[in-house]
């Protein structure tokens, strides 16, 4: 079973196998957490991810983590250039991360809120979506252990406490 936590705060901070970033499909690296994980790490993230985009809205790209204390950036896709997300490609981007750990063989994996700062989606429906694809991410087959919501305020930390205490009572 994959165990979740949640932590509040930047991040960059955190020391784990991989760090999501929540991406445009181009990859350009601006603000939010894009902005700080390109501060914290280093130009060179951005650099490496924009020459392997663009990709589609959901797909994700890996990279080395420059300066950070990950080993990797796994780029999630969650919008396009209207900067506008929706419930599916949180989805898949949140599915597609998964996929990429699994790939990569690492432990850790630490995710934002995707889609929910300039892409304007809901913290609730974004906790809803994505608590549910790591519950449901097949850990028999993979060799990840521990996922990290990284979440930066205090409301959105409550939101995601509010879910997964919700859905562990239901399992």
């Amino acid at each position: 079973m994959i165990k979740i936590e949640l932590f509040q705060g930047d991040i960059t901070r955190l020391k784990l196998d991989a760090l999501v970033n929540a991406a445009n499909n181009h990859l350009w690296m601006g603000a939010g957490v894009a902005g700080a994980i390109k501060r914290t790490g280093g130009s060179q993230i951005e650099a490496e991810a924009v020459s392997k985009g663009p990709v589609s809205i959901g797909e994700t790209v890996v990279t080395g983590a420059g300066n950070l204390k990950a080993r990797y950036v796994i780029h999630a896709a969650v919008m396009g250039q209207d900067l506008t997300t929706d419930t599916d490609k949180i989805r898949q981007a949140t599915r597609n991360s998964l996929l990429r750990a699994g790939e990569l063989g690492i432990e850790s994996i630490a995710f934002p809120t995707l889609g929910t700062g300039v892409g304007g989606f809901s913290v609730e429906e974004c906790a809803r979506i994505m608590i549910n694809e790591v519950l449901k991410y097949p850990s028999s087959k993979t060799s990840l252990k521990k996922v990290v919501f990284a979440l930066f305020d205090e409301q959105s930390y409550r939101v995601f406490q509010q879910e997964l205490e919700r859905r562990t009572k239901l399992a």
